[in-house]
C-alpha cells in the first residue's frame, strides 16, 4: 500500500512537472523576442536622452554639401571633423586667386551640382562676377576690372597692360605654315617638333637655329636612329611696320612662322602657349615629343632624340612605325619648386600681393622644356579651365598641377646657364642637351663644337649633377 502511495505520488509530480515544461516552453517562446528588443529599447532610450538634451537630432548634425559643422569627440556618437574639410567661402585676398577658386570649383566633380547656390551663377551676376566671366569674345579693355583693384595705379605698366587684357584668349592667325606636319603616311610623322618662341625682330636668332640645332628633316641620334624634326616659330605682333614686313617675307620663303594678332609682350608668352596648344590639336596632332623653348638657346637636338628614344624603350611605348608614343604624362626639363612671386616693381618678373598671393606650384624653366605629345592635347583641354598668367612657365605648371602630372628634372637641362662656381670642363658643352642665353655667334660656335666633338669628348655622358639654385 505504500509503494503504491509513492508510485502514485510520483506520478503527480512527473504530471505537474510535464505541465510545467510545456508551460516553460510557450513562456520561452512567446518572451524570447522580449529579452532581445531589450537592449534596441535601452539603445533608443539613451539616443532619445542625448538628443533632448542636446536640443537637436543626430540626423541635423550632418552637414549639407560636403561639409562638416563639427562634432566633438564622443563616446556616445562616432566622431565627426571639428573643422570645415572643403573651403567654401572664396578668396578675395588677390584677384587671380579668386578668379581661379571660381573656375576651379566649377570644374570640381563633387562640388558642382551645388555649385549654382553657392557662385549665384544661375542668377544675374554681380559686378565682380560681370567682370570676371565677361565673353572672351569681347577683347577690348576691361575697364571694370578696376572697380575691384584699388591699388592698380601702383602696378607696373606691363602688369597693367596684361590685367586690362587677361580674359582674352582668342586671337586669330596672321601667318601660318604649311605641311609642317605631315598627315600622310606614319613614317612622316614628326618625331619631334620644335616650337620656338621669338618676336618680329629676333631674325639673326632664327636664321641661326635654322642652320643649326634646329635643322627641319631627318635628324640621326648619336646613338640611335634618331627620327624625323620639324620646326616653327611662335610670334606675335609688334607696332615696328618694317620688321612686320620682313617677317612676311620670311614666312614665305621658310614657310615656319606662326603668328597671331596679339601685341608680343613678355606678360603674353602665355598666349603663345595656349595657341600653340590650339594649333597643334588641329595642325600637328600626331608629333611624338614637343620642345618649347626661346630662340635664344642652344639645343643638342641629336642628343635629345637619344634620350628620347631611350624613354621610350625603358617604358616598351614604341615601336619603328608608331604615330605617338603612349609616355602620356611625359614632361622634362629644369624643374624649379617653392618659387615665390618677385615683389619688386623694377623686376620683369614682378607680380603684386594683390593680383596673386601664395607659392608658385612645380614647374620646368621655361627656357627650354620636353613633353609628349600626348600631354600637349591634353594642356590644351585643362589650359581652358586655367585663368591666364603673366608668366608663362609658371602657367605651364599650374596646368600640370591640375592634370597630377609632375614634371621630370634633368640636370642637362641648363635653362640658367652653368653654374659659375663649377670648374671649366673641356667637354662640358658634351653633357648637356640644353644651355640658355646664346647669341647667334653662340649657337655657330656650339655647334661646331658639338657636331665635330674631339677624340677625348666622344664619349662623354650626360651631365648627372644637380644644379645647385
Amino acid at each position: 500500500m505504500a509503494k503504491f502511495k509513492v508510485r502514485k505520488f510520483i506520478t503527480r509530480n512527473m504530471c505537474m512537472a510535464s505541465r510545467l515544461c510545456r508551460y516553460h516552453r510557450r513562456f520561452m517562446f512567446i518572451c524570447s523576442p522580449c529579452f532581445v528588443l531589450i537592449p534596441v529599447y535601452i539603445y533608443v532610450s539613451l539616443a532619445v536622452t542625448y538628443t533632448m538634451k542636446h536640443g537637436t537630432s543626430i540626423t541635423h548634425l550632418l552637414p549639407t554639401r560636403f561639409i562638416a559643422t563639427g562634432l566633438r569627440l564622443s563616446k556616445d556618437l562616432a566622431p565627426l571633423p571639428e573643422k570645415v574639410f572643403w573651403r567654401n567661402e572664396l578668396d578675395s585676398g588677390a584677384l587671380w586667386n579668386f578668379i581661379q577658386h571660381i573656375e576651379d570649383r566649377r570644374n570640381n566633380p563633387i562640388l558642382k551640382p551645388a555649385l549654382i547656390d553657392s557662385v549665384n551663377h544661375s542668377s544675374t551676376p554681380n559686378d565682380t562676377e560681370r567682370s570676371i566671366w565677361r565673353s572672351s569674345g569681347s577683347c577690348s579693355p576691361d575697364y571694370e576690372i578696376l572697380n575691384i583693384m584699388p591699388d592698380y595705379e601702383t602696378f607696373s605698366t606691363q602688369m597693367k597692360d596684361f590685367v586690362m587684357s587677361m580674359h582674352c584668349r582668342d586671337y586669330p592667325l596672321i601667318l601660318e605654315p604649311r605641311d609642317v606636319c605631315d598627315h600622310g603616311p606614319l613614317a612622316k610623322t614628326p618625331m619631334l617638333l620644335l616650337a620656338i618662341k621669338s618676336q618680329s625682330a629676333n631674325f639673326e636668332n632664327r636664321e641661326a637655329i635654322r642652320q643649326t640645332w634646329g635643322r627641319s628633316g631627318r635628324v640621326k641620334g648619336w646613338e640611335k636612329e634618331g627620327g624625323r624634326v620639324r620646326r616653327v616659330f611662335l610670334l606675335g605682333t609688334s607696332n615696328d611696320s618694317q620688321s612686320e614686313n620682313k617677317l612676311k617675307l620670311e614666312s614665305k620663303i621658310f614657310g615656319d612662322i606662326i603668328q597671331w594678332d596679339f601685341t608680343d609682350t613678355f606678360f603674353n608668352l602665355t598666349l603663345k602657349d595656349v595657341l600653340f596648344w590650339e594649333w597643334f590639336s588641329g595642325r600637328c596632332p600626331h608629333a611624338r615629343f614637343i620642345f618649347k623653348g626661346d630662340d635664344d638657346v642652344f639645343v643638342r637636338t641629336p642628343a635629345i632624340l637619344d634620350y628620347l628614344q631611350g624613354e621610350e624603350e625603358k617604358t616598351g611605348t614604341t615601336t619603328k612605325r608608331s604615330t605617338q608614343s603612349n609616355m602620356k604624362q611625359f614632361v622634362v626639363g629644369d624643374v624649379i619648386r617653392n618659387a615665390a612671386p618677385l615683389r619688386m616693381k623694377e623686376t620683369k618678373y614682378y607680380v603684386p600681393k594683390s593680383f596673386y598671393k601664395g607659392l608658385y606650384p612645380t614647374y620646368p624653366g621655361g627656357g627650354g622644356v620636353v613633353y609628349s605629345g600626348s600631354l600637349a592635347h591634353k594642356l590644351f583641354e585643362v589650359s581652358q579651365r586655367v585663368h591666364l598668367f603673366p608668366i608663362d612657365d609658371v602657367y605651364l605648371g599650374m596646368c600640370l598641377q591640375r592634370l597630377g602630372v609632375p614634371p621630370i628634372n634633368h640636370p642637362a637641362f641648363l635653362t640658367f646657364g652653368f653654374p659659375e662656381d663649377e670648374p671649366k670642363d673641356p667637354c662640358a658643352n658634351h653633357t648637356i642637351l640644353l644651355v640658355h642665353k646664346c647669341s647667334p655667334t653662340d649657337m655657330f660656335q656650339l655647334w661646331t663644337e658639338t657636331s665635330t666633338p674631339s677624340p677625348e669628348c666622344r664619349n662623354t655622358t650626360l651631365r648627372v649633377k644637380p644644379r645647385v639654385p
